[in-house]
Formats: C-alpha cells, sequence, structure tokens
C-alpha cells in the first residue's frame, strides 16, 4: 500500500489534532503536503510543508491550490457544544464539505478524496460491534451535519469524484485538545484539591478508543490503495472501555490515586448510548491494517506531551 512515486496531498483542518498526525505520516511516506488551516498556527513540523494555506473552508477553496489527493479533516468536532449550537454544525460542515467537492469537480484535487465521517453516525443500541452497514442514526447534531456530508460525498461520487468515507470511533492520544473525555480528565485531575472529589459526567457509558496515530495511518492507507472495492470504511479497534476505565488510565499514568466521584448532571447528553463498538474488519481485509497502539499507550503519551514529530 506504500506509494514509492512521490504525490502530493492536502490535508483540509491541517493544524488540528488529527491533522497534524495526518501530516506527519504523509511526510514519513515522502509526499509533497499543502496544508489548509483557519489560522496561522505553529507547531513542531510545519516546516516540512511544501504549502500551508489560511481559508476559510466555509466561504471557497484557496486559490490555486492543486494537489494529487486530499483528506478532509476540518470541521467543527465536538459532540457535546453541537446540542447548543445545532445549525452552527450543521451549516459549518456542510459548507465545507461542499468547498472540497467543488475543488475536486474543478480539477484542484486530481484524485482520491477521504472524506472523514464518524463512528457517531450509527444507531447504535443493537447488535455490536457495528459495521459499515449498520443503521444510521441522527443523535447529535454533530452526527446530523457528518451524516450530511456523507451524502455529499455520495453526490459528489455521481459527479466523477473518487470520494471515500472513513467513519473513525473515538480518538485518543498526544496532542488532543480540550473538550475530549482525556483532556478534560486530565485538567480536571490537575486543578482538583486534595481530598476533594471529581465531578463527572456519565463514566458508565463504553466507547471504541483509538490512538490517533493509528486512525491517520488508516486514512493515508486510503490514500495510497490502488483501488479500494468500498466506499465507506470504519476505523476502530472492536473494544470499548468506559469513562470510569478510562479514568483509571489516566491516573495510572499520572501516578496517583483515583479520586472519590460526584456525579454533575451538567455534564450528561441528552442522548448517551450505553456502548458503542465499531468493526473495522472491512478495513482489515482489504488492506492489512489494524491498530498498532493500545490505550493506555495513548494515554501515557498524551500525559507526556509528545508532540507529533516524536510520536
Amino acid at each position: 500500500m506504500t506509494t514509492f512515486q512521490k504525490r502530493s496531498i492536502v490535508v483540509t483542518g491541517a493544524s488540528g489534532f488529527v491533522g497534524r498526525h495526518v501530516i506527519a505520516d504523509a511526510l514519513d511516506r515522502g509526499y509533497d503536503v499543502h496544508a489548509v488551516m483557519h489560522a496561522d498556527v505553529s507547531w513542531p513540523g510545519r516546516e516540512r510543508l511544501t504549502s500551508w494555506h489560511i481559508a476559510d473552508l466555509r466561504e471557497d477553496w484557496p486559490d490555486g491550490l492543486t494537489a494529487d489527493t486530499a483528506i478532509h479533516l476540518a470541521g467543527l468536532a465536538a459532540v457535546g457544544p453541537s446540542f447548543a449550537h445545532p445549525q452552527r454544525y450543521i451549516t459549518a460542515n456542510s459548507a465545507m464539505m461542499t468547498a472540497v467537492g467543488e475543488a475536486a469537480i474543478a480539477g484542484a484535487i486530481r484524485g482520491r478524496v477521504v472524506v472523514v465521517s464518524t463512528g457517531g453516525v450509527y444507531a447504535g443500541g443493537g447488535a455490536v460491534p457495528l459495521t459499515e452497514d449498520s443503521p444510521l442514526a441522527a443523535s447529535s447534531p454533530y452526527a446530523v451535519s457528518k451524516i450530511l456530508v456523507e451524502q455529499q460525498a455520495d453526490y459528489y461520487r455521481r459527479r466523477g469524484v473518487d470520494a471515500i468515507v472513513a467513519r473513525p470511533f473515538n480518538h485518543i492520544g498526544p496532542g488532543q485538545a480540550p473538550g475530549f473525555l482525556v483532556p478534560d480528565l486530565r485538567a480536571a485531575l490537575d486543578a482538583l484539591p486534595a481530598d476533594a472529589p471529581l465531578a463527572v459526567g456519565n463514566l458508565t457509558t463504553r466507547r471504541d478508543y483509538t490512538d490517533v496515530r493509528d486512525i491517520a495511518h488508516a486514512y493515508l492507507d486510503l490514500i495510497d490503495a490502488t483501488t479500494l472495492r468500498n466506499t465507506t470504511y470504519n476505523v476502530s479497534t472492536g473494544r470499548s472501555l468506559s469513562g470510569a476505565e478510562i479514568l483509571a488510565l489516566l491516573c495510572e499514568t499520572m501516578g496517583r490515586d483515583i479520586p472519590s466521584l460526584v456525579a454533575d448532571p451538567d455534564r450528561w447528553r441528552p442522548t448517551d448510548l450505553p456502548e458503542v463498538i465499531g468493526s473495522s474488519r472491512r478495513l482489515h481485509d482489504e488492506l492489512g491494517w489494524s491498530p498498532r497502539r493500545t490505550p493506555l499507550t495513548a494515554i501515557a503519551d498524551f500525559v507526556k506531551g509528545l508532540d507529533t514529530e516524536s510520536a
């Protein structure tokens, strides 16, 4: 699956948590990498980019930017805030997909486009693990926006764009920003007074957590594949951990005891499935992909503060 001919790739959402890991992997594979980001952000390794473009993809594609392939990561990604700003999520994520799709039709992206969706589009509540054929459900405004983005990818596919949808499940690993379970728990533990209880949301729900570096690797494998038999691929481990287990791993890595817990109803989501597990058998059977890192490794590297260059 590794390509030996130097090619070019555009990564949208380049300065984000996942984008930096995707770029590091693409550079290691010998790609000329063009980054699209919403603000002028620096990080270790950015100097290796072929070009970077500050752009608002809700408005348009950057002038003059062309490449062989693209990984479309840009978008609003946190589930929780989408309940407070539903239309913002739906409008922004759809508009960004339009910019990418129209760029591909116009020839600015000459080959495959990997469109990143989410495992959060599945209905859940039935058989697990979830496969690409499992029923979908609009369980949050974020999920609504991603289902719409997938429909747009299908539209552009019908227009001749080689659009492949990736559905990653929960991400963890070095560089993750606040707004997600591991960084939020870490911040809360750092600020917790001695012997005080930790206020938490629902830590009984179980999710499928994949190291962000393994997820980035999957996206590049999809780009590199000469042919693909399907248009949609899950990226997941096939195993689940509860929020309480994640907290225990985090405390183990930080070398501290698990504090007593107190429930904070304000941290609970309006809709929250008890367990979500994804099957990545399709990705494994076609491309040989499987996760190479454990959740403990991902959490430990997050706590160490590894950047994408050293990760």
